[in-house]
């Protein structure tokens, strides 16, 4: 009798050390896969059905035993939605850890300065990996530009209303810190005159120059005479006027115009780079009330109207010769 209870302990220990052996290596060895490999987990999907696509990508070698896995381990319920990259060569725990560590692949979306908001919503509408439609309401020059992280199937709500308390924070930060003296009487005019200087220039170096020309004429009561802010009157903010100014356009009855009407427009033409917002609030120490293109991509900048007249024969005859 004790040798038959002994025999069948040793068979069963046996049986025991196999079945932990065959678990041991098909739940650690690493998998066929030899390339990494992007699976996109919809929301709510069943761990058994996470089981099988794995299986069929070649990911997990052996399903039932990836299954038990999941479910013994306490692991099947805290499996996270979102899209993952399997690394070549993992092995089944690893994927298991990997889908319960919500470590999805992070997506980058970038908004230039400079752009409208009927252009950042169309960015933000074309983006695959973005989800839902965009029903807030956004005003012009509200939000930041930037490069923005995200998820898979983010809310592109979510991602307008990250952008827009992202410009409240640079812009109460900014305004707090201005200089004395401004001729601007709220943020509205700040974030206004800094989406001119966005749209004015796109050099670094000359911003907080060309903030101190318009800085200047608000000073003498002059008229801005700000080419981008009667591209807009034009638009309306609805779209890109990719043509030159005419006669006409200098003509247009609108507060945007600011060939026809003193002062700032009554809102952003743009949305600004925090850079511009600074330039507004600091401008450089200047008695400049004009400036003109070079021809090479800056701007020659000028305190009478005798020395902006040459520096705008001197364009016109490098355009010519070009």
């Amino acid at each position: 009798m004790m040798k038959q209870l002994l025999a069948i302990s040793i068979a069963l220990c046996s049986s025991l050390l196999i079945v932990s052996v065959v678990c041991f290596y098909g739940l650690y060895a690493a998998s066929s896969l030899d390339a990494p490999v992007t699976v996109i987990i919809p929301p709510n999907t069943h761990f058994t059905e996470i089981a099988d696509e794995l299986a069929e990508r070649n990911i997990i070698r052996f399903p039932l035993l990836f299954k038990a896995f999941l479910f013994m381990g306490g692991k099947s319920g805290k499996i996270r939605a979102g899209e993952y990259i399997f690394p070549a060569r993992i092995s089944g725990v690893q994927a298991g850890e990997l889908l319960v560590s919500g470590k999805t692949v992070i997506h980058q979306l970038t908004i230039p300065e400079g752009l409208m908001v009927s252009e950042i919503l169309e960015i933000i509408r074309h983006n695959e990996a973005l989800s839902g439609e965009i029903t807030l309401d956004i005003k012009e020059g509200e939000l930041l530009p930037e490069t923005y992280h995200f998820s898979r199937n983010d809310k592109r709500n979510d991602m307008v209303q990250r952008m827009r308390n992202a410009m409240h924070k640079v812009l109460d930060e900014a305004w707090e810190g201005r200089e004395e003296g401004l001729p601007l009487k709220d943020k509205n005019q700040a974030v206004t005159l800094a989406s001119i200087i966005e749209k004015e220039t796109s050099l670094a170096s000359e911003r907080s120059h060309v903030a101190a020309v318009y800085i200047n004429r608000l000073h003498k009561n002059m008229l801005l005479q700000a080419d981008p802010t009667t591209a807009y009157a034009i638009t309306q903010g609805k779209y890109r006027l990719n043509r030159p100014l005419t006669f006409a356009d200098l003509a247009v009855k609108s507060p945007f115009n600011t060939y026809q009407s003193l002062g700032l427009p009554p809102s952003p033409i743009a949305n600004p780079g925090k850079a511009s917002l600074l330039a507004a609030l600091h401008p450089a120490l200047s008695n400049d009330l004009y400036f003109v293109a070079t021809g090479n991509g800056g701007h020659n900048f000028a305190d009478s109207l005798e020395k902006h007249n040459e520096n705008v024969r001197k364009y016109r005859a490098l355009k010519k010769a070009n």
